[in-house]
């Protein structure tokens, strides 16, 4: 280890790009079915087998054969596109878990304060909540093994806690200073997808959704009879930060909003025939008024979703240009290394916008949000890029954009204050949640009491100073001159905290639509939808009449 705590660089790492030209050839040997997808090659793995042993028999120093090959592999993948990736067997596990929508163990959300694990949760219907542990409950030992310290991490929590569905473990907890020992018997936990379904205003609904996973369709059927037993008939879908997931996820939730064969999507690339994917049926919404809100965040099935709701004409698309992330990967098992996840084809909306957006030699891939960010896009609807070649109508006459990614109808710009520095600084750090955490811990009867009536008893100058206490203490000082907004923000975003703590989820993402502008520009347009017009190609509201 060096003085900054890191190793250095391995002096045989260079020698892994001797094997870059011929690792293609070792993949296909190596991946399950290699030959039916036309992967074999007879003879060449020898080669690769021949220069792998010469170093590990010859080099000076001592080399990790699996090392090498995980470095020359990553740089031959490198050089096809962004997405295209080889995972280990372990980082495939990890991933694994919120895209199947569950995993196994005792079902709390805890964080790290102070070298102690504490209960921030227990999740519903798990373990640990029928147990009745709850949040500010200290967990100091695990089948009578201490955890508590410094040598205390998120890895060494999970592999205590987590385990095999129907195994046992003893948790001694710390509990208004009484030690008290518990069994719990680890069960399936549920990762949501939807994680909140709210009325707004009894005429709108609003569904948050933060991936696509193998649950969300369900979860999203179930959200929607939500909505729909209160009567509504209108619904904002908000997509933002919402990465992607599974096709086989966004399509049903698509096509529920669409026409019988109405197109959903569809896929082509080099080696694959174009695949289309279209409604199987009237959707059972396909009368409600949507909206969809989405940010430079929003990709792959995310951007799946709007693309197909814009280029039907059932709504607005409101917020920031989406990510652009419209390649499809399919995954190659690699013996038992892991898995080769391989871009093979392209996404298409309906109208024939490709998603994704360049990359390749001269484009910065990495650096676009800064791209967009420096060329005003994120603040100024003017500023968004566009390529007059790559416009698309809509049935309706709309024209839509697919230089990358999905552009909105209605944009939203960036809120600078949301994101000033000061909460940005307490929002990146966990400093801002473990505030909210240690006031409910602190104050439990009074959050109890301030968080009824929707987080309302929240708006308080004391919660806000507690909070400003809390960093300054935790080495992050106040600015020396804010505007009464940014203390509003701040205060707001506490709250939210306090109720995630409290009341879970769903009534932190209410709470947070409520006073959001993306969400109140959605219900604007809902509310107005007679006057929706498509003038000189753009979605637009007619002047009220007089």
């Amino acid at each position: 280890m060096n003085e900054n705590g890191k190793s250095p660089t391995p002096s045989w790492q260079p020698l892994a790009y001797a094997v870059i030209l011929i690792l293609g050839v070792y993949i296909g040997l190596q991946s399950d079915g290699g030959a039916s997808n036309g992967m074999h090659m007879v003879g060449s793995r020898s080669a690769l087998n021949g220069v792998l042993d010469r170093v590990e028999q010859t080099y000076v120093d001592p080399v990790v054969r699996q090392e090498l090959e995980q470095v020359a592999l990553d740089a031959v993948l490198d050089k096809l596109d962004p997405h295209s990736l080889f995972i280990s067997a372990e980082e495939l596990a990890a991933m694994a878990e919120p895209m199947e929508g569950n995993f196994e163990g005792i079902g709390v959300e805890f964080i790290i304060q102070r070298d102690t694990l504490i209960v921030v949760a227990a999740i519903l219907g798990g373990p640990s909540e029928k147990a009745g542990l709850r949040a500010g409950d200290r967990i100091l030992t695990v089948d009578s093994v201490a955890i508590s310290g410094s040598n205390l991490t998120n890895q060494r929590v999970m592999e205590l806690l987590k385990g095999p569905r129907n195994t046992t473990v003893v948790v001694g907890l710390d509990r208004a200073d009484t030690i008290k020992h518990v069994l719990l018997r680890r069960d399936r936990i549920p990762i949501h997808s939807v994680v909140c379904a709210e009325n707004l205003d009894n005429e709108c609904g609003y569904v948050k959704v933060i991936r696509f996973a193998q649950n969300t369709a369900e979860e999203f059927e179930l959200a929607m009879e939500k909505l729909a037993e209160q009567g509504l008939s209108e619904v904002i879908v908000d997509l933002r930060g919402n990465g992607g997931g599974y096709l086989n996820a966004v399509v049903p939730m698509v096509e529920s909003f669409l026409e019988d064969e109405d197109l959903v999507v569809y896929t082509e690339g080099e080696h694959v025939p174009r695949r289309t994917y279209k409604a199987r049926r009237n959707g059972r919404w396909k009368d409600w008024d949507i909206a969809v809100l989405v940010d430079e965040s929003s990709a792959s099935a995310s951007e799946i979703f709007a693309g197909a709701i814009q280029d039907h004409d059932r709504g607005p698309v409101v917020g920031r240009r989406t990510f652009g992330k419209g390649l499809v990967q399919e995954e190659f098992s690699i013996s038992n290394l892991g898995a080769l996840r391989l871009t093979v084809a392209r996404f298409y909306t309906p109208t024939g916008r490709a998603i994704q957006r360049p990359y390749g030699e001269g484009v910065d891939y990495s650096d676009d949000y800064f791209a967009r960010y420096e060329r005003g896009e994120l603040f100024h609807q003017d500023s968004v890029a566009t390529v007059d070649s790559l416009t698309y109508t809509t049935p309706a006459g709309r024209i839509v954009h697919g230089a990358g990614g999905i552009t909105p109808d209605v944009f939203v710009a960036l809120d600078t204050i949301r994101w000033s520095g000061y909460l940005s600084d307490l929002s990146w750090s966990g400093t801002l949640r473990d505030a909210a955490f240690a006031y409910v811990d602190a104050n439990r009867e009074v959050a109890e009491r301030q968080l009824q009536g929707a987080g309302d008893g929240l708006k308080s100058e004391a919660l806000l100073n507690f909070l400003i206490e809390y960093a300054q203490a935790e080495g992050i000082p106040p600015p020396v001159k804010w505007t009464s907004e940014e203390r509003r923000e701040l205060s707001n975003r506490m709250a939210a905290q306090v109720i995630r703590n409290g009341a879970g989820e769903q009534a932190y993402y209410a709470f947070l639509a409520q006073r959001d502008d993306a969400v109140e520009r959605a219900v604007y347009w809902l509310k107005n939808k007679s006057r929706m017009a498509i003038v000189d190609g753009r979605l637009t509201l007619l002047p009220e009449s007089q």
